[in-house]
Order: structure tokens, then C-alpha cells, then sequence
């Protein structure tokens, strides 16, 4: 009786314990939807070891210490945090937003050839607001290119409801209240060193160029969709 006691007492508070650690630690990394080196050549294996395995698990872990100061942080899902990012420390701002701009960034790529192509709206919106893809493609090339230091580039549906173009410093992305350029994300490329130096080197121009053989239209044609609503 006295065991059975003990073990239903440590199972309590076995129960308890991940309980806490869960709220402790709600956010978590997703798996990667393709080998890391399913990219290349664009996109090297190491590469994306680095990136996936160390800067963007840095983020979560570092947002994670962040619950103690800001308890509510456990009860909001990432779109939620960053549009009211202006109520948050930077410690929230730097690492919520690349968690949320990491974790997007992943499933907009495909290996070369599985990414579909963009959707009849979405390639009746691109030709309606940039004139045609190729030009879309030169004016977000244009934006990565130009985005000082480190940073993104975007194609967002903005409150207008039409496709736009921006860039962010840092982690910083356009759902966050705290940007001058807001919108719904479709289309992001990660322009900071450690995405391309590798292989590039400081050739941010021809990893932009290199990338889109990458995207993931499907995934943006779901992002589009989803934005109109």
C-alpha cells in the first residue's frame, strides 16, 4: 500500500513537472520538410545544418527564456505575438521574430523542380500589381540586394489587399506592429550572412538569383489564398 502510495504521489508530480516544462518551453522547432541537402546547389547541406540546427534553434530558445518575463507569451501562437510585438521587450522582438521568419523561410523552399508554379490568382494578382514575374522577381531581387547589413526581403498582401514588395532589418517581418510597411507574408528570403556565406561568400546577388529556383509556389499560392480571406 505504502509503494502503491509513493508511486502514485511520484507519478503526480512527474505529471506536474512536464506540465511546467511545457509551459516553460512552449515554443519548439518543427522538423525540416526535406533533407539538408535537399537544396542544393543553391542552398548547401552545410549550410542549412548551421542555419536550421543552430540560428534558428537559438531563436526558440532564447524567445523560451522570455516566458518567465512574459507569462502571456505561452498563450499566443507567433502571428499573435508579432502583431502586438510593440508590447514586448527586444529580447521578444529579436528572437520571436526569427522563429516566426525562420519557421516560414523553411516551408517556402522545395527541392529544385517540386515547388509547383504560382496559381492562376496569384499569377493574375503578380501580373495586375508587378506587370509580370520576371518583374516581380527584379524588384524583390532589388530588395534583397539593397537591405543594409542583415535582414528579409517580402512579398506581402498589404491592407489594400494588393501584392507589395519591402524588406525588414534584423528579425523584424511585416505582421509585427512596430514595422512602417505592414502586410500578410507570402514570399520571404532570408538575406542575413549565415544564410549564403558559404557558398557565396558576400555574392548576396546570386544567392537571391540562385533561390528562386527553390520556392515553394504551393506553399505560396496556400499563404495567398489565405491572405484574400
Amino acid at each position: 500500500m505504502f509503494v502503491q502510495k509513493l508511486l502514485t504521489s511520484l507519478s503526480a508530480a512527474t505529471l506536474l513537472l512536464m506540465s511546467l516544462n511545457a509551459f516553460a518551453t512552449p515554443f519548439t522547432q518543427a522538423p525540416l520538410p526535406y533533407a539538408a541537402n535537399a537544396l542544393e546547389p543553391a542552398i548547401d547541406a552545410k549550410t542549412m545544418e548551421i542555419h536550421y540546427g543552430r540560428h534558428h534553434l537559438a531563436y526558440i530558445n532564447n524567445l523560451n527564456a522570455q516566458v518567465e518575463t512574459f507569462p502571456e507569451l505561452a498563450t499566443l501562437n507567433l502571428e499573435q505575438i508579432m502583431e502586438k510585438m510593440s508590447t514586448f521587450n527586444a529580447a521578444v522582438r529579436n528572437n520571436g521574430g526569427g522563429h516566426y521568419n525562420h519557421q516560414l523561410f523553411w516551408e517556402l523552399m522545395a527541392p529544385n523542380g517540386q515547388g509547383g508554379a504560382p496559381s492562376s490568382a496569384l499569377k493574375a494578382a503578380i501580373e495586375r500589381d508587378f506587370g509580370s514575374l520576371d518583374a516581380m522577381k527584379t524588384a524583390f531581387n532589388q530588395a534583397a540586394a539593397t537591405r543594409f547589413g542583415s535582414g528579409w526581403a517580402w512579398v506581402v498582401v498589404n491592407q489594400d489587399g494588393k501584392l507589395q514588395i519591402t524588406s525588414t532589418a534584423n528579425q523584424d517581418n511585416p505582421l509585427m506592429d512596430v514595422v512602417t510597411e505592414r502586410g500578410k507574408p507570402i514570399l520571404a528570403l532570408d538575406v542575413w550572412e549565415h544564410a549564403y556565406y558559404l557558398n557565396y561568400q558576400n555574392r548576396r546577388g546570386d544567392y537571391s538569383q540562385a533561390w528562386w529556383q527553390l520556392v515553394n509556389w504551393n506553399k505560396v499560392n496556400q499563404l495567398f489564398e489565405q491572405a484574400q480571406r
